[in-house]
Formats: structure tokens, C-alpha cells, sequence
């Protein structure tokens, strides 16, 4: 076990300091495998991951989605039939030439997403009225050459779980509603995880290759960076017409389909650990914790009977599908493992000591402060309350950090240097953006189309030459 006094610190003074010592001592990831930006998963973050990824899984077989898979290897004929694909992701895709001994007659290339190895399928699959909508996703790894600096979780080369869905439909129409049911998804998807976000449309000259236009979900860790959480996009029949991907329409006409995706990666988990945590570790929300309650039993050496009644109560929360441990380490002492588990972000921990064992009842420490004791019996709705004042409190928290970390101007220029969003007026142009990033020295993100922190009235002529300011720009570095 880890001394869990070297988490007494700010994750707001020094960021990157923070963020590695919870990586590694809350056990997440191992960053010492030896390429860069490719990091080994340990247990326990691995778990916080999948309970993460069970979460947008579910809402994606809920709206009909259907999980496949598709190969990593991708022929380079295919991959560059979309060009302006080809011209946004060729120089981040990694290339497979041969063999240690043999040169292949053509390069693969591995997959930096799979709308090319996705949609050579399609075309061979849809061919009638009857196949629409298609709707599918996949979890898989995907690799891109970053020039930018690697950041565990957060900007990586190999990213370790691709959640991607796509779907095909007969109308322009049909895939607007499925753009807005994307977006409905990852709303109620980053609700669950309490964390907040800003939904921005990207400008023209900054949208995914190969796409008409594609939503963002951005949020703010605490060095005032911006970090993409996922992407909605609507990518019309650029693909379809690459792909030459077909149907019979009901009226006898032979037409290309129109297009979405969006995905999500374990991005998320570093959201979760970068907004939620605090000075003493990881803090995680009862419903992504691999473990949801740890059991320090409070024992004088020989008290097998408080040992016991720790045991018993963990396996009534075991047959209510609660994920439990019962800490009866002898070398540590209970106040060693009260901070331990605090720094592994057990949202909440369970004490039974002489008293407890005797009155038949148990206390409850929530992660956030604060105890309760409460009859064996209201153990399950006594810790679901608990958890209810916990999802509360981290929400609250997590708006509030958000807040911090943006500003909200409409003299841009005063926010230059600033660690932190920005949200100023914008009138849409280039011309403008140019001049926003220009004065404040971040990059325009998009036009915000929804936000948790509610915006001033607009007030035309302030920002940009043309006098014409009817939306917000958020503008920020990001990760």
C-alpha cells in the first residue's frame, strides 16, 4: 500500500504533479512501459473504466445501436478514398510496410478510427431500403501519432478504448434526428459521471475530416486547459459517395446514404479524476467506484467477533450488487486506512467497532465528510442516501470548479495569458476568430450551443469589426 500522506496537495497549483501521484498511487495507469503515450492499464483503474464504459454502452443498446467489430489493419487504397480523410489523418496514422523478413505489396495502416475500414463493409451490406437505419458501434483500441505532448489518459498514441458508434440512414433528415439523439446520449451519458461540459458547434475550418459539421462536448480541467470529452458529427454523403455506399429507395431510385458518429474514449476517466479529485486523492462517483464501500473493522487484536460482524455485513451488500471490501489488514492501523481508501476514491466507508457490534448497528463515512450511524437493518437505504448526498455534493463541485476555470468577457484581450476558457461574443467569421485568437492567444473551440453556467446578454460591437455578434465563442488550449 501507498503512504497516503503524499496526497496532501492542490490539484490547482501544480496540475501535472497532482494528476501523475493520483495516476500512480490510486493504481490507474503505469506510464514506464517504454513508448511514449502508450501506457499500461493496472486492475483498479481498469475496472473504473469499464464501469464507465457499461454506462455509454447501455445507453447505446437502449436507442438501437448494435455492437460489431471491424479489423484493425486497414489497406491504404481504402483508407484514401476519402480524401480530405486522408489529407486530416495521414500524418497521424501509423503504416505497417512488411514483416521483420517480408515487405507487403501494399501499406496497412493502422486504424485511427474506422470510418474507412467501417464503411468498405457497408457498401458490400446495404443495398435496399430494408437495411436503414444501420446503426452500430465497437469498442477498440485506435492509434495515432500525437505531435503534441502525451498526457496519460488525456492525449495519448494508443487509445486503449475507443467507444465509437455509426449509422447509416435513407434522409438528411433521418440523420439530423440521430445527430440529436447523439447528443442526447452523451448528455445523459456525462450527467451520470457529474461532470460538467460545454456543447460547441465547430467552426468550418476546424471540423473533422471528411464531415459537414461536428458537435463537441468540452469541459475544463484544473491547469484551465480544455479537454474534448467527445465529438457528434454529422458527415452527410462524403463518405457515402467515397464508399459508393448505396440503397434501393422505395420509390425505385437508386441513392447514396447519409451518415453519423461520434465516440468517446477513457478520456472520460481523466475528466473524472481531474474534476472530482481533490487535495486528499481520486474521488469517485458511487457508480463508476470499483469499490463503492470499504469495511474497517475497529479491533483490538482477538476480537474475531468484530471481524466477523464486518464480514457479515459485507456479504448483505454483496446480495444487493454492491461492490465491497473488507479491509482487515492487521499491519495498518484504522486511521492509516481511512486515508487509503480516501486517496483510492472509495466514495464511502462503513466503521464497526465494539459499539456497533453490540447495538447491532453500523457508522457511515461518506468520502466528502460528515458520519452517520444507523441501525444493521437501514444499511442499504442509509448508504443509497449517502450516495444520493454524495452525487449532490460532486455535481456542485464540479460546476463550481467549472466556473473558475472559465472566463466570461467581452473585452477578450484582458483575458490574454489567462489559465482558463474563455467565452466572449463572436460574430461566426473567420476574420473575427482570428482576431479572438489572436488577442487572447487560445483557439476558437466552436460556437457554444449549450452551457451549465448561464451567459450575459450578447452586446453587438463590442468584439468583432463587423458589429454583428449574435452567439459566444469558447476559445481555450486543450489537451
Amino acid at each position: 500500500m501507498a503512504t497516503p500522506e503524499k496526497f496532501r496537495m492542490d490539484k490547482y497549483s501544480d496540475f501535472p504533479k497532482w494528476y501523475h501521484s493520483i495516476l500512480k498511487y490510486a493504481g490507474i495507469v503505469d506510464i514506464r512501459y517504454p513508448i511514449k503515450g502508450m501506457n499500461v492499464w493496472m486492475p483498479y483503474g481498469l475496472k473504473a473504466l469499464r464501469n464507465i464504459q457499461r454506462i455509454i454502452i447501455n445507453l447505446l443498446e437502449s436507442t438501437g445501436h448494435h455492437e460489431a467489430y471491424f479489423p484493425t489493419m486497414i489497406p491504404e487504397s481504402v483508407f484514401a478514398k476519402e480524401k480530405d480523410f486522408l489529407q486530416g489523418f495521414g500524418g497521424e496514422t501509423f503504416v505497417v510496410e512488411g514483416t521483420m523478413t517480408k515487405k507487403f505489396n501494399e501499406k496497412l495502416l493502422v486504424r485511427p478510427t474506422s470510418e474507412t475500414v467501417m464503411y468498405y463493409m457497408w457498401n458490400l451490406w446495404i443495398k435496399g431500403r430494408k437495411d436503414l437505419p444501420l446503426k452500430m458501434y465497437q469498442v477498440v483500441n485506435v492509434f495515432r501519432y500525437e505531435t503534441k505532448m502525451t498526457h496519460p489518459i488525456l492525449r495519448v498514441r494508443e487509445i486503449m478504448s475507443f467507444i465509437e458508434a455509426h449509422t447509416a440512414h435513407a434522409t438528411p433528415e433521418e440523420a439530423e434526428e440521430q445527430i440529436k439523439t447523439a447528443i442526447r446520449i452523451y448528455k445523459e451519458f456525462f450527467d451520470s459521471l457529474l461532470i460538467p461540459y460545454y456543447i460547441v458547434k465547430t467552426p468550418p475550418w476546424d471540423t473533422f475530416a471528411g464531415a459537414e459539421y461536428n458537435y463537441d462536448f468540452i469541459t475544463a480541467m484544473p491547469d484551465g486547459k480544455g479537454l474534448e470529452l467527445g465529438s457528434v458529427i454529422n458527415l452527410g454523403q462524403k463518405f457515402a459517395k467515397a464508399f459508393d455506399i448505396k440503397f434501393m429507395d422505395s420509390d425505385g431510385q437508386v441513392k447514396h446514404v447519409y451518415q453519423t458518429c461520434y465516440g468517446v474514449s477513457e478520456r472520460t476517466l481523466g475528466a473524472v479524476i481531474g474534476i472530482h479529485g481533490d487535495e486528499k486523492g481520486l474521488f469517485l462517483p458511487p457508480n463508476i467506484a470499483p469499490i463503492q464501500v470499504v469495511i474497517v473493522p475497529i479491533a483490538r487484536k482477538g476480537e474475531e467477533e468484530i471481524i466477523n460482524y464486518a464480514r457479515k455485513i459485507a456479504e448483505v451488500l454483496r446480495s444487493n450488487n454492491i461492490r465491497v471490501k473488507v479491509d482487515d489488514d492487521p499491519e495498518h492501523t484504522p486511521g492509516w486506512k481511512y486515508y487509503y481508501w480516501e486517496m483510492k476514491g472509495v466514495p464511502t466507508r462503513i466503521e464497526v467497532g465494539r459499539r456497533e457490534l453490540e447495538n447491532k448497528t453500523i457508522t457511515i463515512a461518506r468520502r466528502n465528510g460528515g458520519k452517520t450511524t444507523v441501525p444493521l437493518e437501514e444499511l442499504i437505504p442509509s448508504l443509497f442516501e449517502a450516495w444520493n448526498q454524495i452525487n449532490n455534493y460532486l455535481k456542485q463541485k464540479a460546476l463550481e470548479h467549472l466556473e473558475k476555470m472559465t472566463i466570461i468577457t467581452d473585452k477578450p484581450e484582458e483575458a490574454y495569458g489567462k489559465k482558463a476558457l474563455i467565452i466572449t461574443p463572436w460574430d461566426g467569421t473567420q476574420q473575427c476568430a482570428d482576431r479572438l485568437e489572436e488577442q487572447t492567444g487560445k483557439q476558437v473551440l466552436g460556437e457554444i450551443t449549450e452551457s451549465p453556467i448561464k451567459l450575459p446578454k450578447i452586446k453587438p460591437g463590442a468584439v468583432c469589426e463587423s458589429g454583428k455578434e449574435d452567439r459566444y465563442a469558447l476559445l481555450g488550449v486543450t489537451y
